[in-house]
């Protein structure tokens, strides 16, 4: 790749008028310099079948299913038929997931503007090559390192560098840009230096993945802690049960095996992971058919946790498009002279490559003509909130009016407040007295206020109906704009958000201290920097929120970066829509209800069906140590394991896994989890154990002990289903009673297979014995983690507020 330096399309003699041919392009494309990431996170259909066959687990089972054949107990590899059918559940599901997301991901992915044969056109950011001229603009993120060769841009590299200042480049200075980092201001043309997996962005990805692996969600992370524990100590334990099996109890190789298998496949929890990945694939395609696009998978969660969620005023809560309502004039002028601050209004809006929806609508409403030559210019950005231009010996500003303003703003402050307090938008047009062009402010020069210009942007449809629903959900919202305080209150008004009322001035906040206190009393912010976005989302998180951050622009980057989730709105910038976690895709923001409905139906259900699943594993994990101890045979079979797990915790996990839930989640997800898997474990363990101490006090037949065993485990699997599932609907009564039945009718018809075949006065007499005994066991071992759970978040809690304080 390095050729590039050595051929004659070097750095200083490309062209920025001409660029590549498109024949150079395509071979450069064919010999590895296209700007391909070095490492495509979207998996092939052999990975995904790869990923979901050769896993850990299903080795664990075919060697079981190896040592069950060479037993001879055909019948026992009952489990066998799961096992394969999760396989293919998972792999196809995740095939269908994968290819309506990779069409969504191709119609939305990243474009780039590329001048090539003296034509500028987008093509995908990923079909660059070096050396080509690329085209920036404000908003743009740049897709590869390069050089400025023409025009000046500010660009912001915080993303890597973590400064939040703006830095000029011009080809007369700094010319190096990285790769990653975003045009705040300005336009400029600039040639590929490295591409694809040598740019800086991908440097650093990757060697940041080879120190660390990448960061999970709570969910994800308590799941493979669980797993990897599960596929560490059932190794050990398997062995000894046939050890002991064999050489203590001496009984047949046939019964030794079929134990340790029944104890083993106890252990896995072989439905899990299919339930977490089948699950997020679906709930992924669901977005993607209401046109959100997930980035990130683990952002499915942060949503099911958000407590807080920040947004703009413009695109947010108002439409995108902005509408200019009056030009008024700021002091007395004569005809004369307003016709001539009209032309330099008109010339000042379009030789700014400023391309926002202000400049927008201002073109639209102003025209497109030219008269004036300018001499100088200063784009807009959001740290400044104005622009500047010179025309001849005149400088002209445009923006925020108690900036531009700022020496004698109180002249006018009650007509700007007057417009204000309608919901409008004020921007001030002025003549700068000063020699030179600011650049860090307006500070002390004097100015002349011309026009007063007045903009709208009517407020979403939906936007009072989306805020009600996030109040009723206990979700704050706040509104976060660089907007003037007053204009931004009055639309959070009109748009029903919860305290719209309290205001507060950004420029007031001089300090961190002072933001942390401001998060905790008001709800609108207005004349916020981006920097300060970004410190009121670590102040939030700093009170133990977790927060979303919606934006569309540059200036919401930094903060929804640090967010807990991240949404871009699509028609916004390029760099906005890349550094979020979720891209609503028709820049609607009356999907967020669906989407946060649907992080929190995954959580909840994948929390619900897990506690399913621990049951099994803790239960079998303790009864097997029983019978290590207690140097008894394990009492339950294979296929015996197998019945009880089908409809007692994997059908009603995966049915229950689809209905909604709208529950806000709290705690932490495997304390939660085992909080409510404990009860029925603990109850499972202590009714077996006792069964087998009284069958082998009163030497019972080992047969009678375990069909009596597998009874007393669906009993007590349907009553933690059905406690997991109150308050009962029809769709949980169906499902409850749908596998009672499906369950009794294997019982009555397939009892051979499933080791169900004597079911005599004695077994009866023993179920019921022990099944009386059950029900309180069950309900003071709830009572009892019950307690421990409110006394665990009491203390949570009380560290947090200490952390706070």
């Amino acid at each position: 790749m390095q050729d590039f330096f050595n051929d004659n399309t070097n750095v200083e003699n490309v062209s920025p008028t001409v660029g590549l041919s498109a024949a150079e392009a395509q071979a450069r494309l064919e010999a590895g310099q296209g700007n391909a990431a070095f490492d495509n996170e979207s998996q092939t259909v052999t990975d995904i079948i790869r990923s979901n066959v050769f896993t850990y687990f299903n080795l664990i089972f075919a060697v079981l299913a190896v040592l069950v054949i060479i037993s001879g107990s055909f019948h026992s590899l009952t489990f066998l038929p799961v096992v394969i059918a999760n396989t293919l559940i998972g792999i196809v599901q995740q095939v269908h997931a994968k290819k309506v997301l990779d069409n969504l991901t191709l119609m939305n992915a990243p474009v780039t503007k590329v001048l090539r044969e003296s034509v500028v056109s987008e093509v995908p950011s990923e079909q660059l090559v070096l050396g080509d001229v690329i085209v920036l603009n404000a908003g743009d993120q740049i897709p590869a390192d390069a050089k400025v060769i023409e025009g000046e841009i500010s660009v912001n590299e915080a993303l890597l560098t973590g400064e939040a200042d703006e830095i000029v480049k011009t080809p007369q200075g700094e010319t190096d840009l990285m790769s990653g980092s975003f045009v705040v201001s300005g336009e400029a043309k600039a040639v590929l230096t490295a591409v694809g997996a040598d740019s800086y962005i991908n440097r650093l990805s990757q060697k940041a993945r080879s120190m660390s692996g990448e960061e999970e969600s709570d969910m994800v992370k308590s799941i493979d802690w669980f797993v990897k524990i599960a596929g560490i100590v059932i190794i050990p334990i398997g062995i000894i049960l046939v050890y002991q099996g064999l050489a203590v109890n001496e009984v047949s190789f046939q019964s030794a095996i079929i134990s340790m298998v029944a104890a083993v496949i106890g252990m896995i929890p072989e439905g899990l992971y299919l339930l977490v990945s089948v699950t997020l694939a679906v709930s992924a395609v669901k977005l993607a058919r209401q046109q959100v696009m997930l980035h990130s998978m683990k952002s499915i969660e942060s949503l099911a946790r958000v407590d807080t969620i920040c947004v703009d005023k413009t695109g947010t809560i108002t439409d995108n498009k902005m509408l200019v309502a009056d030009f008024v004039a700021a002091n007395a002028f004569s005809d004369e002279q307003l016709h001539h601050y009209i032309d330099v209004v008109t010339s000042y809006i379009n030789v700014l490559p400023d391309n926002n929806q202000t400049m927008q609508a201002l073109r639209n409403y102003m025209g497109t003509d030219v008269t004036l030559e300018c001499d100088g210019m200063m784009p807009f950005t959001s740290r400044l909130k104005y622009s500047s231009v010179r025309f001849g010996d005149e400088v002209y500003a445009m923006g925020a009016p108690d900036i531009v303003m700022k020496n004698c703003f109180e002249d006018y402050r009650s007509t700007v407040e007057e417009y204000s307090a309608k919901g409008l938008r004020v921007l001030v047009f002025a003549l700068v007295h000063d020699d030179i062009m600011p650049t860090e402010g307006i500070g002390t020069t004097n100015v002349l206020p011309i026009f007063f210009i007045l903009l709208q942007n009517p407020i979403r449809k939906n936007a009072p109906e989306t805020f009600e629903y996030f109040r009723q959900q206990g979700v704050r919202v706040m509104v976060i704009s660089g907007d003037a305080p007053l204009t931004v209150s009055e639309v959070a008004k009109k748009a029903k958000i919860p305290n719209g009322k309290n205001y507060i001035n950004a420029q007031t906040l001089t300090d961190e201290a002072k933001i942390q206190d401001a998060v905790r009393k008001y709800t609108v912010f207005g004349r916020v920097t981006p920097e300060q976005k970004q410190q009121i989302v670590r102040a939030l998180q700093k009170d133990g929120h977790t927060v979303a951050m919606t934006g569309d622009g540059v200036n919401d980057i930094l903060a929804m970066k640090d967010a807990d989730c991240s949404i871009a709105m699509a028609a916004g910038s390029d760099a906005a829509v890349q550094a979020a976690k979720l891209v609503l895709l028709d820049d609607d923001f009356s999907h967020m209800p669906a989407v946060v409905g649907e992080g929190r139906r995954v959580v909840n259900n994948i929390q619900r069906s897990a506690t399913l699943f621990l049951v099994k594993n803790i239960f079998s994990f303790m009864l097997a140590i029983f019978t290590i101890v207690s140097v008894v045979s394990y009492p339950l079979t294979p296929a015996q394991i197998s019945l009880i797990s089908t409809f007692t915790i994997g059908t009603p996990a995966f049915l229950l896994a689809l209905e909604p839930n709208k529950l806000r989640i709290e705690g932490q997800f495997m304390k939660n989890v085992v909080f409510k898997a404990m009860p029925a474990a603990l109850t499972d363990f202590i009714a077996i154990a006792a069964l087998v101490v009284f069958g082998y006090v009163f030497k019972l037949d080992t047969g009678d002990i375990s069909v009596a065993a597998t009874f007393l485990m669906t009993i007590v699997g349907f009553i933690i289903l059905y406690n997991i599932s109150a308050p009962l609907n029809r769709y949980r009564w169906v499902v409850l009673i749908g596998d009672a039945i499906a369950l009794v009718t294997c019982i009555m018809y397939l009892h051979s297979i499933f080791d169900v075949t004597s079911v005599s006065l004695k077994v009866a007499m023993l179920f019921l014995v022990f099944a009386v005994a059950t029900l309180p066991i069950m309900m003071a071992l709830t009572a009892f983690f019950n307690k421990v759970a409110s006394i665990d978040r009491h203390w949570q809690n009380r560290k947090s507020k200490k952390a706070n304080v």
